[in-house]
């Protein structure tokens, strides 16, 4: 599927829709209203941004010989298809691996980096490896809370992968449930019953076992709880925000935990000011939120790095290159791929929807999301480049 043959579709549809149920009669209006539809008045340019690729980090092979996790996390976390498959070896990026670090020297933490960065490894391993360590089946030594139950699904789903892939009958050396309105009655009294070592629940739930009779034996399991989690942090705002940060300040109480290690996931930093700036923040406003020092250190974002050949965009035989990859009678691409990482339009389509350098310290961060057409689209920056058409740049520019 070609997301931009699918927008199109799209808006083409929705201006038949438009068009079909009004007329205009005076024709002044009229050709105002279809100039201005013609110009995306309704569906302006899309934005575009790249996922980028992250900083390659140690192994989790690596980190047990080190004596960072504990060995059995060797066998735990690699990359299982099914329940017979013993699974690859696993390597972490860079940001994975600062966390796990930083857990193991038993500080708060939090974690800001983007989609498809692997968020939930950097509490799940930490947790496991706590568990293996002391030994299960010694009450709920980890609640992990997420905002909604489609998260807590999800992560369920992957931590049976991880715990129960290749392990006999599918039991991992380590337990884990989810509790949430979703369970029927007698999953619930099963798990007071049986309490696991790690429970999934949501902030509603957390606050309904926390006055429950019928789940005073949980609240009893949890005690001198091992680590409070909050997944997506940034959820949290205003009343709701208000809400939760007293809500973990009970449960540090009600759980006698005064070793809580608290760690928080949340979405790639932005706003005003440097990263160090934006850690003060983000650090001042989780230590309000868990009741517990998040020092600025402890707020770990993502380090990037380029997928493509590193290139200076305006070097003259990069841009005869580019030129000759715009031309009409250029051949198509090769689809292998080292070499996709030295095509020049793919290098400059990174550095123009995926990266930037932050000004200042030079370090990569993401390139704000831009339009491939209007005057600061990136069609208008490839031919000012180039001196090839804007048209064709455009259409190169999303058919690379």
């Amino acid at each position: 599927m070609n997301v931009f043959d699918l927008r199109q579709r799209l808006v083409g549809d929705y201006a038949s829709f438009i068009g079909s149920f009004f007329r205009i009669a005076d024709d002044r209006i009229r050709e105002l209203v279809d100039r201005e539809l013609r110009e995306g008045l309704l569906w302006p340019e899309p934005l575009i941004q790249l996922n980028p690729s992250f900083a390659r980090g140690a192994s989790i092979d690596q980190l047990a010989v080190e004596g960072v996790l504990h060995p059995e996390c060797r066998k735990v976390f690699r990359r299982k298809q099914n329940q017979h498959d013993t699974g690859e070896p696993l390597s972490l990026h860079r940001h994975q691996e600062e966390a796990i670090r930083a857990a193991a020297a038993k500080r708060n933490f939090v974690l800001t980096t983007g989609t498809g960065s692997g968020k939930s490894l950097t509490y799940i391993i930490p947790i496991v490896d706590s568990v293996l360590r002391e030994g299960s089946g010694k009450g709920i030594r980890a609640v992990v809370v997420y905002p909604m139950n489609a998260l807590a699904n999800s992560q369920e789903g992957e931590l049976e992968k991880f715990l129960g892939f290749g392990y006999p009958d599918g039991k991992g050396p380590v337990s884990f449930r989810r509790y949430t309105g979703q369970e029927a009655k007698e999953a619930k009294e099963e798990i007071v019953a049986h309490p696991p070592d790690i429970l999934l629940t949501n902030y509603v739930m957390l606050e309904l076992m926390l006055t429950r009779p019928e789940e005073r034996d949980l609240i009893q399991a949890a005690r001198g709880l091992r680590f409070l989690v909050l997944d997506e942090l940034h959820t949290y705002r205003g009343r709701q925000g208000a809400d939760v940060a007293l809500l973990v300040r009970r449960a540090r109480t009600l759980f006698e935990s005064p070793g809580l290690q608290c760690v928080g996931t949340s979405a790639t930093l932005a706003g005003p000011g440097s990263m160090v700036e934006q850690r003060q923040e983000v650090a001042r406003v989780a230590s309000r939120l868990f009741g517990a020092e998040v020092a600025p250190e402890g707020v770990i974002g993502e380090t990037l790095a380029r997928a493509t050949q590193q290139r200076e965009l305006t070097e003259p035989d990069f841009v005869d290159a580019l030129r000759a990859r715009l031309a009409e009678d250029a051949p198509p691409p090769a689809l292998d791929y080292p070499s996709f990482t030295t095509d020049p339009l793919a290098i400059w389509v990174e550095s123009a929807f995926g990266l930037d350098l932050e000004p200042g310290s030079g370090r990569l961060v993401r390139a704000r999301p831009r339009a491939i057409g209007g005057e600061d689209g990136g069609a208008a920056a490839l031919a000012a480049l180039t001196g090839v058409a804007v048209e064709r740049c455009r259409g190169r520019s999303s058919r690379p």
